[in-house]
């Protein structure tokens, strides 16, 4: 693809941002105690954490954007998978314990630091994004280590600020590109 159709894609961060960031808050709304488990987290997690992010990646390697390719389809994957450890359709696979959560939840808590490593030459707002996923991933895995359900309570409010920052993110990407100047600060 040659730098004329590259300039042509239009810039997915948005919607993986949005995709991110609605999901992110709707289950830390769960993970804070103020909402149940249910299908409409499951949904949204499909829908918008999972399909929406995924896209996003892919337009991503359109553009050439290595740490937006691996950052929305990683995590949009990381939604699709969590969806599966949830409804488990495996008739003989063991569902999932608390340690094996943790070792799940810490493996993309290390994943996102990494990640959050990559920030560092980006704007203040993703790196507010990143730092407090990372920060929520390592809260989950060590509540489920611990089984320590105020740790969970605590993560869960880590990341209803995670999910609204990337929804501003989000937002502030479309409302800054609408009027071809810095409307929302980045």
């Amino acid at each position: 693809m040659n730098k004329e159709n590259q300039m042509a894609i239009a810039n997915p961060s948005p919607l993986g941002l949005l995709g991110f960031g609605l999901t992110t808050v709707l289950l830390n709304l769960h993970n804070a105690d103020i909402i149940p488990l249910s299908v409409v987290i499951v949904a949204m997690g499909f829908a918008l954490g999972g399909a929406a992010q995924i896209i996003a990646g892919i337009m991503e390697f359109f553009k050439n954007n290595t740490f937006g390719a691996t950052a929305f389809t990683a995590y949009g994957f990381f939604w699709w998978s969590l969806i599966f450890i949830w409804i488990n359709p495996f008739e003989n696979i063991k569902p999932a314990d608390e340690i094996s959560m943790g070792f799940y939840l810490l493996l993309w808590g290390i994943f996102t630091a990494f990640m959050f490593i990559g920030t560092l030459k980006h704007n203040r707002a993703t790196q507010i994004v990143f730092l407090s996923l990372a920060v929520l991933f390592f809260m989950l895995s060590i509540g489920d280590f611990t089984g320590m359900h105020s740790i969970k309570i605590a993560a869960g409010w880590v990341g209803i600020f995670c999910g609204s920052s990337a929804i501003y993110t989000s937002l502030a990407q479309v409302i800054n590109n609408e009027f071809k100047k810095q409307i929302m600060p980045l």
